[in-house]
């Protein structure tokens, strides 16, 4: 009876729990990993290759546009928590780009507290877990925020229901990165009403006279205050810095929005700005060697983000709201709109929507009018309004490289807690529902005879994108009509049990169209998918010394892969490329000292032009290419399927001696320089030196790991050395255990000067 009892008081918020075990059914049930592995199998080479005879024309994969996953995040993050568990900061990545922060680079989110589930072993199988944990913590602090608002325990389920499946939720669910950091928010904003409120009652005279309660009271008070602070510090260190910047402004917003309520006294302000400059003084570890990345970096450099059709949300794609897939999905290969689907799905469900609405329209008070303004202000930014466009035009710094789609994430969090208020509202009184009924009928109308007429007539839509078109809104126009009879047929039923009968319909309903929407876009792939090893990966493998590869087509070995297999390239993907190897690589690719932006890398830095000089000196060894090559100074080593692995003749050594110093003036005579000399013997640097003639040696690296270098030198004079590791201010050298300085050479990498004789050399990053 007690578990009966247990299961009827909480039965509403089962269907929440039981929505997420639907979502993940695949992981739980079936082993599948909620990492899109597929398209690893499905879309590159040599795992093409790999699967070959199974799969001649190559593994199905559910969804192309869900790869970042498995190129950035999933790689990033295993490599920090390798580090940290071998307890070792996690500082630098030598694997891509020639070398690259791994700390600073803030996906990284190395210090995210979460991240103790990852050191459960396998890797795969905790990262999985940290996706489940996102929708699931989501729901429960929405739902115990919305409680705390004093609604209606159904309407916070609802809620919790909207926020954990909406669009932007569904969209961003395998990163890892950005939902990790949006999941804080109602958090925050609970700890912020119960730190405002405890706060209240201390000011009571008559809590201070009961000494007991005011113990109590105070004890409440600070412990919100920890909570708040913890969940700001999580947000922060998760791994996402605009979705946290949003989270940051409405939270801040919030918090002066209950100041104003709570009697405006200053202090109540000081204690969030103490909360607060904790925050700031703990994240230090994170922010400030992200801040020198940033400012070291090509953000921004390479092209002009307002110009790009998708930066901001398409005024047709409002219609998503609506019609989750009127443009196509995806994953079934039928989209046919703006790039990129998964940047504009702000749905929340029907049935939500109505409610949503039902709050906007009818409900009066501060709560419905703060989300209402809040979600108002989302689209005014995201959308490409006057408004929207003014942080770009001024170029704001971090606003005007940041893309404002993003915003969907506050959206959908002020529709989850708006469609909670016009819920209860509508649970207390039900007689006011036909004015958000006929606005959503009216649209889903125009949008029929749109689809039914307006687009053929006009030919406006292609007729095969309008057959796609007219069978996506057939569902989201039958939820909608049953939802509406249910809702009106509602207002006359006053049996309690019957009532509770609807109520639990409409969450189901929601649930169902979520869950539809979520499942047909999210990927779950097999374990054997996830980085399998191929013959060509082994034979990378295996090869002595120190080299890097290259990926001449790629389809082949795509950029940040590299990584987890620990074979160093000078391919990468990321948004914080260093700008010193962002234009040593442009002049590559022009075959000449042209280092002017845009670049044309679009974060993804993949080097083509195999016969130059600078491709020597970066230490390119290896050259993977899907057909043949030509050229003399390659000679094919190895092939598995249509993956071809030739190696350079003419590569550099990673660490090599050069006899005379090039002094130069600016970056641009550097690199114009850099075409005309032997770089073999030969190296540029912007700093006067003593002299600028130098004795030959020889160089053997005799340990390489992440984040420490050692070699073993000997000359017969004084002698100057390159390493062709990416220069970068954290770095130190020990000669003989002795500091010394590092130059920057060769417009991109590091030089010293090491006296005559036998030496032990080690370079290692300090991390600052």
């Amino acid at each position: 009876m007690g578990l009966i009892k247990v299961l009827r008081g909480n039965a509403f918020f089962i269907i929440f729990i039981v929505a997420i075990i639907w979502l993940f059914f695949p992981f739980l049930a079936k082993g599948q990993l909620p990492i899109p592995s597929d398209t690893i199998v499905g879309l590159y080479h040599p795992f093409r290759d790999f699967y070959s005879s199974e799969y001649p024309n190559g593994i199905p994969f559910k969804n192309f546009l869900v790869t970042d996953p498995v190129r950035q995040t999933f790689i990033w993050k295993n490599l920090s928590i390798e580090k940290i568990a071998n307890f070792q900061l996690p500082l630098w990545n030598p694997y891509e780009m020639a070398g690259k922060p791994l700390l600073a680079n803030f996906q990284s989110s190395a210090f995210y507290p979460l991240n103790l589930i990852l050191f459960i072993k396998p890797f795969y199988l905790s990262w999985s877990i940290f996706i489940v944990l996102q929708p699931l913590l989501a729901g429960i602090f929405l739902y115990l925020y919305l409680n705390n608002l004093n609604l209606n325990r159904r309407a916070s389920v609802l809620g919790a229901i909207v926020f954990s499946f909406s669009g932007f939720f569904v969209s961003w669910l395998e990163w890892g990165t950005v939902l990790h950091t949006a999941l804080w928010l109602p958090l925050i904003l609970l700890s912020t009403d119960k730190v405002f409120s405890n706060l209240n009652l201390l000011n009571d005279l008559k809590f201070k006279i009961e000494n007991l309660k005011l113990e109590v009271k105070i004890k409440k008070y600070l412990v919100w205050s920890l909570i708040f602070t913890f969940s700001v510090i999580s947000s922060f260190l998760a791994g996402h810095l605009q979705v946290f910047f949003y989270l940051l402004i409405l939270s801040v917003v919030y918090i002066v929005s209950r100041w104003f309520q709570y009697e405006r006294k200053i202090k109540f302000l000081f204690i969030f700005a103490f909360c607060y400059l904790i925050f700031t003084i703990i994240t230090s570890v994170q922010w400030l060697p992200t801040l020198q990345l940033i400012l070291l970096s090509a953000r921004g450099a390479d092209q002009i983000y307002i110009q790009n059709e998708g930066w901001f949300i398409p005024w047709q794609n409002l219609l998503q709201f609506f019609v989750p897939d009127f443009f196509g999905n995806p994953a079934t290969l039928n989209y046919w709109g703006v790039f990129n689907y998964a940047e504009f799905v702000g749905y929340i469900g029907i049935v939500p929507l109505i409610f949503a609405m039902l709050a906007l329209f009818l409900r009066i008070d501060r709560k419905t009018l703060f989300f209402g303004m809040v979600f108002f202000a989302s689209l005014l930014f995201s959308l490409p309004t006057p408004f929207a466009i003014i942080p770009y035009k001024l170029a704001v710094p971090f606003l005007s490289t940041s893309q404002p789609t993003r915003l969907l994430f506050v959206t959908c969090f002020s529709l989850a807690v708006l469609a909670s208020l016009g819920f209860d509202l509508f649970l207390k009184n039900n007689k006011k529902v036909i004015l958000p009924l006929s606005f959503i009928c009216l649209v889903f109308i125009l949008i029929w005879i749109y689809v039914l007429f307006g687009g053929n007539f006009l030919h406006l839509i292609s007729l095969d994108n309008l057959s796609v078109t007219r069978r996506n809104i057939l569902l989201p126009s039958v939820i909608f009509l049953f939802s509406s009879v249910l809702i009106y047929v509602f207002k006359y039923i006053r049996n309690k049990g019957i009532r509770e009968v609807f109520v639990l319909i409409f969450l189901l309903i929601s649930c169902f169209d979520l869950l539809r929407f979520a499942i047909k876009f999210e990927p779950f792939a097999k374990k054997d998918y996830l980085f399998p090893t191929t013959k060509a990966i082994e034979f990378l493998k295996t090869q002595k010394g120190i080299f890097r590869v290259l990926s001449q087509d790629s389809r082949i070995f795509p950029p940040n892969f590299s990584t987890y297999y620990k074979i160093q390239s000078v391919e990468g993907y990321d948004p914080l490329y260093l700008l010193s190897f962002g234009e040593l690589i442009a002049a590559s690719e022009r075959n000449k000292g042209d280092i002017s932006a845009p670049f044309g890398f679009n974060r993804i830095i993949t080097p083509h032009n195999i016969d130059s000089k600078l491709i020597d000196l970066l230490n390119v060894r290896y050259i993977l290419s899907l057909s043949d090559i030509s050229s003399k100074n390659f000679k094919k080593v190895f092939q598995e399927g249509s993956t071809r692995i030739y190696e350079n003749k003419n590569y550099l050594p990673r660490a090599f001696f050069v006899n005379k110093i090039i002094f130069v003036n600016s970056k641009q005579e550097e690199i114009d320089k850099m075409f005309l000399i032997d770089l073999r013997s030969l190296a540029t640097i912007n700093k006067k030196l003593p002299s600028s003639n130098f004795t030959g040696g020889k160089a053997e690296i005799i340990s390489y790991n992440e984040n420490n270098i050692l070699i073993k030198t000997k000359s017969e004079g004084e002698s100057f050395l390159i390493l062709t590791d990416i220069y970068y201010p954290t770095w130190r050298v020990l000669i003989d255990g002795k500091s010394d300085h590092i130059y920057k050479v060769d417009y991109a990498f590091r030089g010293i000067v090491v006296p005559r004789g036998e030496h032990e050399i080690k370079f290692y990053d300090s991390g600052f």
